[in-house]
């Protein structure tokens, strides 16, 4: 199907979606840098982050940041980090490993 017989209204809603994980990126990545170079430790502000990039993990650039989290995370609550691991793996590890074996 060609572009351009496609709705308008369509082709920008798929454009402002490629364009979304691009911006969570660029936000996620500041706020995980600021978090381990500030040596936060509240766990209420680390969980918060870690679920609203949990929504993004399908992107690899952001699923790296969500990962270098986890290991920050892990020094301060091994048990925490562990439960967010398989909240990725409930969320994600399925749909990727549908998509390996098409």
């Amino acid at each position: 199907m060609n572009r351009k017989a496609l709705d308008p209204n369509i082709v920008s809603l798929a454009e402002q979606m490629q364009e979304l994980p691009k911006k969570a990126h660029k936000q996620y990545v500041t706020e995980v840098d600021k978090l381990i170079q500030n040596k936060i430790t509240d766990q209420n502000q680390i969980q918060n982050l870690m679920d609203r990039m949990l929504d993004f993990c399908f992107d690899d650039a952001l699923l790296l940041q969500f990962k270098k989290l986890c290991r920050y995370y892990y020094k301060i609550n091994p048990p925490a980090t562990a439960e967010y691991i398989q909240f990725y793996r409930e969320l994600w590890d399925n749909e990727q490993d549908e998509a390996n074996n098409e």
